[in-house]
């Protein structure tokens, strides 16, 4: 147990604290868990395109094996996921919201990962399976979303497709203006957020 000197310092602080560096590792890029968030707001921000490549229904059309509610309903919990993705990311700034000098570091690998303790490393990893189940069931979603909008179980205006390109062009800007990991992440919630309000919108466009 660590003692008290006469001056008010622990001692063996020092050790405990050498005892954490040691056993530290260095956590992969934090890219490596965002970049995949971003995706997965992508694969959702994609119904833009039926505005622009929706096709009438033929006889010989597949029929949709979900109903057009349950795609909506299941599409709008990916999007409540990721908000608390980034949210999440953004709670730990020192691992995925660069905090410090690499905050200013644009997009690229090889310059964020910072070095965790065991529960970092067990957050880090737990990140990214949430992250990586989210981007399937986004993309899995989007895409029954879309096979209902061209059926016409869905009768949105266009406008509100448009709205969906507006987020996918905040995506795109991300990734050509190489923005920096704080700014991703921050964006990121911003465009969760938004396409939770889009999907629950599309929500009153499905026939009864």
């Amino acid at each position: 147990m660590a003692k008290r000197s006469r001056k008010g310092s622990v001692k063996g602080t020092g050790k405990a604290e050498a005892g954490r560096e040691a056993d530290s590792r260095i956590a992969p890029d934090p890219f490596t868990a965002v970049l995949p968030a971003l995706a997965a707001l992508g694969a959702i921000a994609s119904i833009a395109a039926i505005a622009w490549t929706a096709e009438e229904r033929t006889p010989d059309r597949t029929k949709a094996k979900r109903k057009a509610g349950t795609a909506i309903r299941e599409l709008e919990t990916c999007c409540l996921g990721l908000s608390e993705i980034f949210r999440r990311f953004q709670r730990y700034p020192r691992l995925f919201a660069g905090e410090g000098g690499q905050g200013a570091s644009p997009l690229k690998f090889g310059v964020h990962g910072a070095r965790v303790d065991p529960d970092g490393s067990r957050l880090f990893h737990q990140l990214m399976n949430d992250v990586a189940s989210m981007l399937v069931l986004a993309s899995q979603n989007a895409f029954d979303v879309m096979c209902a909008v061209e059926d016409g179980e869905v009768e949105a205006p266009d406008t509100l497709y448009f709205e969906f390109a507006e987020c996918q062009d905040r995506l795109n800007k991300l990734i050509q203006n190489r923005a920096t990991l704080k700014t991703a992440v921050d964006s990121g919630a911003e465009i969760a957020g938004q396409l939770t309000r889009l999907v629950r919108e599309l929500k009153k466009y499905r026939p009864d």
